[in-house]
């Protein structure tokens, strides 16, 4: 498994669009790959030094269950079938870590991609242009057919 390099607090967003997994199969060995995604989360986490117990620990505090450094080993492990890891567990486990840029691969096997905290704002941004495009294209078209009122006297 290839470990993870820290992150810069952002990752490079891929503006591929994402297509969902579609046919038999297509998800097919998801669980494994979300389990090697675990143990890339984990290892780039105890390279930046936070340890499993600590991660553990914010991840308890935050989905507000116990979670203990066993689970989150047995997570990681994709010879370990019988340990799939919760949706709520894993986003904890990203959200404690910071790492939403390994998920991010993931998400797209089903058709989406993640864009993290203030980054809405910059997909907002370019609807707004596409709004603002369009209406532009509408008055285009309306001052192609629109006479001056009544011979336009002031």
């Amino acid at each position: 498994m290839v470990k993870a390099k820290p992150h810069p607090d952002q990752f490079g967003f891929d503006f591929a669009t994402p297509a969902p997994a579609r046919g038999e199969a297509a998800l097919a060995g998801l669980e494994k790959r979300i389990n090697a995604k675990v143990g890339e989360i984990l290892n780039s986490a105890h390279m930046a030094g936070h340890t499993r117990e600590v991660i553990a620990a914010e991840m308890s505090a935050l989905l507000g269950e116990r979670i203990k450094r066993s689970m989150l080993d047995a997570y990681a492990s994709p010879a370990r079938e019988d340990h799939k890891v919760p949706f709520s567990r894993l986003i904890a486990l990203v959200i404690v870590t910071g790492r939403q840029d390994l998920l991010d691969p993931l998400m797209r096997e089903g058709g989406m991609a993640i864009l993290v905290g203030e980054e809405v704002h910059t997909a907002r941004l370019g609807n707004i242009d596409r709004e603002i495009a369009k209406l532009q294209a509408e008055r285009k078209r309306v001052v192609s057919v629109a006479p001056i009122i009544r011979g336009g006297r002031n």
